[in-house]
């Protein structure tokens, strides 16, 4: 029944805790029910201090970038682990991780950085092909030259494939069909 990434409901959190209670390891609910262990181990800390109300997912908050550098600062000066760090201020072990990895790299900065979310703007991409009535006759012959180059650039690459096809079938023989 393990699965990759999948949600897991408030009843499903609550026969994880339940398990954790009744003796059953960590790693035994993770691997059966598809649960990350450092999951795991917050939702236990979480039901240890809250009861059942610290199982149900919280809303969504999107943090910026001082909020983030706060909570790495706080995990760097106090030497907290990522998974106090995830308890302390209510966000998810891996964003954390994913944090880190980003100051990391490219230092606090980087996380005051909009990402732009979305369809790109209508005007990226190939620029539209001018009808031949709405070309001048420079563009027109210009663009007519660069056309028949690509087509001979192609003839000759079909040209040089065939004589590679004859050469080999003399090597071993055979004569060339006549198609």
């Amino acid at each position: 029944m393990s699965t990759k990434y999948k949600k897991h409901s408030f009843e499903d959190r609550v026969k994880y805790v339940k398990m954790l209670e009744e003796g059953y390891s960590l790693n035994y609910i993770s691997s059966h029910y598809g649960i990350d262990v450092h999951l795991l181990s917050i939702l236990w800390n979480k039901y240890q201090r809250e009861g059942q109300s610290g199982l149900e997912k919280k809303q969504y908050i999107r943090a910026d970038g001082s909020f983030k550098e706060s909570v790495l600062r706080d995990i760097e000066d106090n030497c907290l682990s990522l998974l106090e760090a995830a308890e302390k201020y209510d966000v998810s072990y891996t964003s954390l991780k994913v944090w880190r990895g980003i100051v990391r790299k490219d230092g606090y900065q980087a996380l005051y950085r909009i990402k732009r979310r979305g369809r790109p703007p209508k005007d990226m991409g190939r620029p539209k092909k001018k009808k031949p009535e709405e070309m001048t006759e420079l563009e027109r012959l210009r663009y007519e030259n660069e056309r028949l180059r690509a087509e001979n650039a192609l003839l000759k690459k079909v040209k040089a494939l065939v004589e590679e096809r004859e050469a080999r079938l003399r090597g071993i023989g055979r004569k060339p069909s006549k198609d």
